[in-house]
């Protein structure tokens, strides 16, 4: 066994963790279909959305994890449920009085309000590609669609013809009296209007493989269950999929958490294996809200892209699954930073450490190296006192602080720059709120001024970070008010860098610069 095998066996980070779970289904037999199957699930009835990718990440995440541990091959297949009728129009989307028309169609018949391809469930359903393909996953594209249409789903659907009660039985438990009365597996898609019907069975056949039903107008049908006539309702489909596919894992939100049971009990029911599972918590918006596709509230994938790195973002992703986490503009400098602290520490870890790294589960132990010499925290704050509006401003005083890096040698900290601007100019600019010092933090501030004037020492961070400590230790005490002050008072913030740090970065002479002006009142 491989050093890197062995010390995956035991690593606490939790992809390994789910993946010693899922090595045990096979530790008597391999896969009879010759690899493990991965699957995540994507209801496109909004545009593409940034949990969806989370869900993918951390997929990616578990069965990098799983190579690592085993030798059987792996697939993994996003799989979108691109058949669901329209229960409501998105709001985000033009013209969304023009879709009213076609609530309960398919998503794939219900027509693109963008304009770009046959239909919304096909847009949809391209823009989840394009962005899984920006990230590089390795995936397989389902559409149920298709998976209906092409007679790769006809064995399974005939099985639940046959096996109707027992699947019947599993979900009646579930629902309420009055729910109960009218239920059924199967929704059938009305030959003539092409809604998908929530409608009783009038008959279930096992011979012909059929479902006879009255439509909303009391007409009476009889459709076959296979050729994407009939589809499954969500619970049975869930289960359903698992059985035809043989899918080993799937992580899901905790709203799946309770039907958990069910999923399981009717792909059981099918003559599947239930796979393993992973239950994560929920994305918040600022308001701790759930996030929702259809309402779009939070942040979007192209919006965090905006202001960060892909990375960045499935670092988000791969922190504490299983707690609730907000997701708002906010979370975005730290995600950004602390991913490249990580980075950082990677090289000089033991492969212990290194198995328990953030940065290993997201590029595969192929670990690239950071050129991000200055935090993205402090360029935000370098953005704000000299009002910077492109990079170039910005490597105007990077240059000064670090002579031999270019855009060229430090590719993440130019791409950084340009990120700052942006996040200062979108977020950070008209919220900034500078204050009047106290008269202990203007004398104070005062003593900085003249020690900064006086001082000959090295342009470094801990160099000047000894100098504002000891001012600040000598008039405050705790000291988080002094740095509090230095915050509020030049960089109109409640919280900033190592304030030694941003000295050296910005300049000596400009700090005392900004002083006088907060001195003089100009900042407040």
């Amino acid at each position: 066994m491989s050093e890197l095998r062995e010390t995956a066996m035991t690593s606490k980070a939790w992809p390994f963790e789910e993946a010693r779970r899922l090595l045990k289904r096979y530790q008597k037999s391999p896969p009879e279909k010759g690899f493990v199957l991965f699957e995540t699930g994507y209801g496109p009835s909004g545009l593409p959305h940034i949990g969806t990718f989370g869900e993918v990440a951390r997929t990616t995440m578990v069965k990098r994890a799983f190579e690592a541990l085993s030798d059987i091959p792996t697939k993994l297949i996003c799989f979108s449920d691109d058949l669901d009728g329209m229960r409501k129009v998105p709001s985000n989307v033009p013209n969304p009085e023009a879709l009213e028309a076609y609530l309960q169609q398919p998503l794939t018949s219900v027509p693109d309000p963008f304009g770009e391809y046959p239909s919304f469930g096909e847009h949809n359903n391209a823009m989840l590609r394009r962005f899984l393909d920006t990230f590089g996953f390795e995936y397989e594209f389902y559409s149920a669609r298709d998976f209906y249409r092409s007679g790769q789903f006809d064995e399974i659907l005939k099985r639940a013809v046959e096996r109707y009660d027992d699947i019947m039985a599993i979900m009646l438990k579930s629902l309420r009296e009055e729910r109960q009365q009218t239920y059924s597996i199967f929704l059938p898609i009305h030959p003539e209007t092409g809604r998908v019907l929530y409608v009783p069975m009038r008959k279930v056949c096992a011979e012909t493989y059929t479902v006879t039903f009255d439509d909303e107008d009391g007409k009476e049908w009889t459709l076959p269950v296979t050729g994407g006539n009939v589809k499954l309702q969500w619970k049975p489909d869930f289960g359903a999929r698992w059985a035809a596919l043989g899918v080993d894992f799937e992580m899901y939100g905790k709203e799946h958490a309770t039907n958990e049971k069910i999923y399981d009990a009717i792909c059981r029911a099918l003559g599947g294996r239930a796979p393993e599972h992973f239950s994560y918590e929920l994305f918040l918006d600022e308001n701790g809200q759930k996030i929702s596709k259809s309402s779009g509230n939070g942040v979007s994938i192209d919006e965090w892209l905006t202001y960060a790195p892909t990375e960045s973002l499935a670092y988000f992703m791969y922190q504490k699954p299983k707690t609730a986490k907000r997701m708002h503009f906010d979370v975005i400098p730290k995600a950004y930073d602390e991913y490249h602290q990580q980075l950082r520490a990677y090289p000089g870890q033991d492969l212990k450490a290194q198995l328990n790294n953030p940065v290993w589960h997201i590029h595969g132990g192929d670990v690239p190296e950071s050129t991000l010499i200055v935090p993205f925290a402090m360029l935000l704050n370098l953005a704000s006192v000299s009002g910077a509006e492109d990079n170039e401003t910005l490597w105007g005083f990077i240059r000064r602080y670090a002579p031999e890096a270019t855009a060229e040698s430090h590719p993440d900290l130019d791409k950084a720059a340009g990120f700052a601007v942006r996040y200062f100019n979108d977020f950070v600019k008209p919220t900034r709120k500078h204050r009047a010092p106290t008269e202990q933090e203007r004398e104070a501030l005062e003593a900085l001024k003249f020690a900064l004037e006086a001082y000959d020492g090295p342009v470094e961070d801990e160099a000047l970070q000894s100098v504002v400590y000891s001012i600040g230790r000598e008039r405050f005490d705790p000291m988080r008010g002094w740095f509090t002050a230095l915050y509020e008072v030049l960089l109109g913030a409640s919280q900033g860098p190592r304030f030694g740090g941003f000295i050296a970065l910005y300049g000596v002479p400009e700090t005392i610069a900004l002083i006088d002006k907060a001195l003089a009142g100009d900042l407040a």
